[in-house]
């Protein structure tokens, strides 16, 4: 499996204009740890359970068939104060879906999440899509990442992603992490590892 734990900003100019890839930097201690693909309950109580631990916030961006699942779960990550974006109906990819039936599965999500980001499933998204959204939904903003720590990633141990993390991360990086089962054998490993280091160097978990 080939990806990349840090874009280099040339290969940016590949992407959709005016898309976010860091967050702010206020303080210069700020980073930003986001969640995709949930809510699962096999593994995003664990997340919150370990954010709240640390004193730190996060931003997941749910699938809208998990949050119409598990909405329960849906509340209290909102209730615990941390960000909710859009990731699709169904997690679908930008690059092989027309741009209409793309819409369409963002407006699904939609009307079960109420979110002002959004985040294309495997940063996959068209111009084209990325116009679209923007015309159904101004407010709406799309983020992207600096930093993946590859925990989607079988070959690999959570030793490994959490080690990514350290080596690529700076104020103001947006990290991705995975509230999913398939994650979850390098999250419960990882992510722990990761508050840990971001605590010992200073550094603030925020919610976008």
């Amino acid at each position: 499996m080939f990806y990349l734990h840090s874009l280099p900003g040339w290969m940016r100019m590949i992407f959709p204009k005016n898309v976010i890839w860091e967050g702010p930097v206020n303080t210069g201690h700020e980073v930003y740890l986001t969640f995709d693909d949930g809510p699962t309950p096999e593994v995003t109580p664990f997340v919150l359970d370990q954010l709240a631990k640390y004193q730190m916030k996060g931003s997941f961006f749910c699938i809208g068939s998990n949050v119409a699942k598990y909405p329960e779960l849906y509340r209290r990550i909102i209730a615990e104060g941390h960000t909710i974006g859009n990731h699709t109906m169904e997690h679908v990819n930008g690059w092989e879906t027309g741009t209409e039936q793309y819409l369409q599965d963002v407006v699904q999500a939609a009307a079960h999440i109420d979110a002002r980001f959004f985040r294309p499933p495997y940063g996959k998204i068209k111009q084209q899509q990325a116009a679209a959204i923007r015309a159904k939904f101004p407010d709406m903003q799309i983020v992207m990442w600096s930093v993946v720590a590859g925990d989607f990633d079988e070959s690999v141990d959570g030793h490994t992603c959490a080690a990514a993390v350290e080596k690529y991360s700076k104020p103001g990086s947006l990290i991705v992490y995975h509230d999913s089962e398939k994650a979850w054998d390098r999250l419960q490993v990882a992510l722990p590892k990761t508050l840990a280091m971001l605590q010992q160097k200073g550094f603030t978990s925020c919610a976008l």
